[in-house]
């Protein structure tokens, strides 16, 4: 590279003086290619040397075997490349294999369970907001039972999920669907369980004789499952919703399909 002085002599022989450039070649014994560059640029920036990396002739074979096998390791990696005659070293296979190996992420597998009819119900509460009374606001809460076969809801409205309202709803539900299914699943409900840690799940005694004696057996799903099995999380087009107000059950022909 010419230097500052270099450069600023050349474009004054040239521009100023008027000097050929084969003349400015013989005085500052340049090519006159290097003349011709600096007169059209004269600001020249450093040429950057593209670095070899020792990897490069054996990185379609790493890419090769790690498509084969994305779980092998680097070591496993340079015992299989030394033959091959890498010369490179550990730390630099290790930091490359890592940048290159493929994301692997477990995928989770739901299967799609079709309870028979009359097998299983669902149930769970839902939160509306509020009502306001003359400015006396009361929650608003849902009661929801969907039968998983035929993806029947039932849904009744209430003010409280005391105990007694929620045993009082599922015997609205029953009368209304006609009778009741061997299982029912409950959500974790603090209604219907004591503890739940871990598989060890306690039902509230009240809620152990109730079930006991409408149906064969309660149980508890996880949330984390509902997108394995659940139906009433996916009832936005039940086959039939039936809504309980004021005391009475009807069947909505807005959402009969």
């Amino acid at each position: 590279m010419l230097t500052t002085e270099q450069i600023n002599d050349l474009h004054r022989l040239y521009w100023s003086e008027h000097w050929s450039i084969r003349k400015i070649e013989r005085h500052l014994k340049m090519c006159w290619k290097t003349i011709k560059k600096y007169l059209d640029a004269p600001a020249q920036g450093r040429v950057k040397r593209q670095r070899i990396s020792k990897l490069d002739p054996f990185k379609d074979q790493i890419a090769e075997w790690l498509e084969k096998d994305p779980h092998a390791s680097a070591a496993v990696l340079e015992q299989r490349l030394r033959p091959l005659g890498y010369p490179g070293g550990s730390s630099i296979l290790q930091v490359y294999v890592h940048k290159v190996r493929p994301q692997l992420k477990a995928k989770r597998a739901f299967v799609r369970m079709e309870p028979l009819a009359g097998e299983r119900f669902e149930v769970d509460w839902g939160h509306f907001g509020w009502l306001d009374y003359s400015g006396d606001q009361r929650k608003l809460y849902a009661f929801a039972l969907v039968d998983a076969h035929s993806r029947m809801l039932y849904v009744e409205f209430t003010h409280s999920q005391s105990f007694d309202t929620f045993v009082r709803c599922h015997i609205h539900a029953f009368t209304t669907l006609g009778g009741v299914a061997r299982e029912i699943f409950y959500d974790n409900l603090a209604t219907a369980v004591a503890e739940h840690d871990g598989k060890l799940i306690r039902f509230l005694p009240r809620f152990l004789a109730f079930s006991l004696s409408r149906v064969s057996v309660a149980s508890i799903r996880e949330l984390a499952t509902r997108r394995a099995d659940g139906k009433r999380e996916r009832s936005s087009a039940p086959s039939a919703i039936y809504v309980r107000t004021s005391g009475r059950s009807v069947s909505s022909p807005i959402f009969t399909t």
